[in-house]
Parts: C-alpha cells; structure tokens; sequence
C-alpha cells in the first residue's frame, strides 16, 4: 500500500488499515524510526495493545528496581 504526505507532513492511512488496527479519530500514534535501515514504524496505541502487555514485564522485578532506585535518591 502506498499514501502520501500533505504540504504539513501529515499522511493518510488508508481505511482498510484502520479497521483492521481499530484506527479512530485521536487514536494515538507511537512513531519509531530506524536510520540505519531507514524504517518508519507506526504503531497505533489502542486498548487491545495496551492488554496485550499485560504481563509481558511480569518477573522482572522492575517495580523492586525502582523502589530502590527512588529510595537511594532520597538518601543523596
């Protein structure tokens, strides 16, 4: 598929992708971009990708981390 991009550096996604992403009207947007290969990726933030990272951080003991982080902060 291809778009274009207006005079404003906006650019339309076609309404086919929409759908499929649950793409609506101030949907947000997360833009990553790769130089080297020279790759933009859109990925819209909907509730499904949201739910879908529930979880995926579990284990990690990044909330411990985090704690100990503020709290040696607060000791400075």
């Amino acid at each position: 598929m291809q778009s274009y991009a207006t005079a404003k550096g906006q650019i339309v996604i076609p309404a086919s992708l929409r759908r499929k992403f649950g793409i609506k009207e101030g949907t947000r947007i997360e833009i990553e971009a790769d130089e080297k290969s020279q790759i933009i990726i859109l990925r819209p933030i909907t509730r499904d990708f949201v739910h879908s990272l529930r979880g995926k951080y579990k284990g990690k003991g990044l909330l411990k981390a985090l704690m100990a982080e503020k709290k040696f902060e607060r000791e400075l």
